[in-house]
């Protein structure tokens, strides 16, 4: 069966700013999502809380919206019970640097097979402006009028600490270099991380298109190589006058999946249930009570 962008259009308008970075992740995706292969009913994405985290409603696709800072978590659960699927996480830079953090951490390290997709706009615009963890030192907006205290978050480099198996970073303005690095990201056997920096054209009039397009390059034009995991920390800390787009680091290792013993007689959604006994109930529940 040949997969067309067709297959996964919606009749379901965005509702973003226009101009909003979200419309090229959502283009991006939708173009990955062919150019692998891969049919609407074959895969899932899990979104947070934020303006990118209605991305499923705009696609006819499998979705499930979750908590702020938890699609992770849930996207875990999903990708154990059917790992016949492939998931993909979409979600917001507060939503994943900020409440999500520790489950971003976990599960690069853990290297389940799922695609992590950060929306990264370094700012709050669902909530009307706020810095957010990873906008840069001293960046202004209504509610910090002397400029954001703390240092930026990191998702490359702390993906990159963290153990996974997969890190890139994309540009919204740029959909086609982006749905490039998402196919690559959803081909890869194991956790992959795509850190989209994605323009706010109302809340984050710093960070603009004209000012990353000033600024970004391309890794694999510099002559960077992909299986050097310190030269991509190395860059993972450019910031600035050069901000480096593309591959940072790709390594193989076994999944978290492969490992797990209950999961190799297929996707557990997709077994027939045993019929228990009624002593083999009462047995089972005796062990736990």
């Amino acid at each position: 069966m040949t997969v067309t962008l067709k297959d996964y259009a919606s009749p379901v308008k965005p509702t973003w700013c226009p101009g909003c970075g979200d419309y090229g992740i959502l283009a991006a995706i939708r173009q990955a999502l062919v150019q692998v292969g891969l049919a609407p009913h074959e895969v899932l994405i899990v979104t947070g809380i934020g303006c990118g985290s209605k991305l499923p409603d705009y696609m006819h696709v499998n979705g499930f919206m979750t908590l702020h800072g938890r699609p992770l978590p849930i996207a875990t659960g999903i990708r154990l019970a059917n790992h016949g699927l492939k998931v993909l996480v979409v979600h917001g830079d507060g939503d994943s640097m900020g409440l999500g953090m520790g489950h971003f951490i976990h599960a690069a390290r853990r290297n389940l097979d799922l695609v992590d997709l950060i929306q990264n706009n370094q700012i709050y615009g669902l909530t009307k402006g706020q810095y957010s963890p990873t906008s840069d030192p001293g960046f202004i907006t209504s509610t910090s009028p002397e400029g954001a205290l703390e240092g930026a978050a990191n998702p490359v480099a702390l993906a990159l600490a963290a153990g996974a198996t997969f890190v890139a970073r994309g540009f919204a303005g740029d959909t086609k270099g982006l749905a490039d690095l998402v196919a690559r990201a959803i081909e890869h056997r194991g956790y992959a991380l795509v850190d989209v920096l994605q323009p706010c054209v109302t809340f984050n009039r710093k960070n603009t298109y004209d000012w990353y397009r000033e600024r970004v390059y391309n890794l694999a034009e510099s002559g960077h190589d992909p299986r050097d995991r310190l030269a991509a920390y190395q860059k993972a800390l450019e910031w600035g006058d050069r901000i480096p787009l593309g591959v940072f680091y790709q390594t193989e290792r076994p999944t978290y999946e492969e490992q797990v013993v209950a999961l190799k007689e297929g996707p557990l959604a997709l077994r027939t249930l045993t019929k228990l006994s009624l002593q083999e109930v009462e047995q089972l529940r005796s062990e736990f009570m």
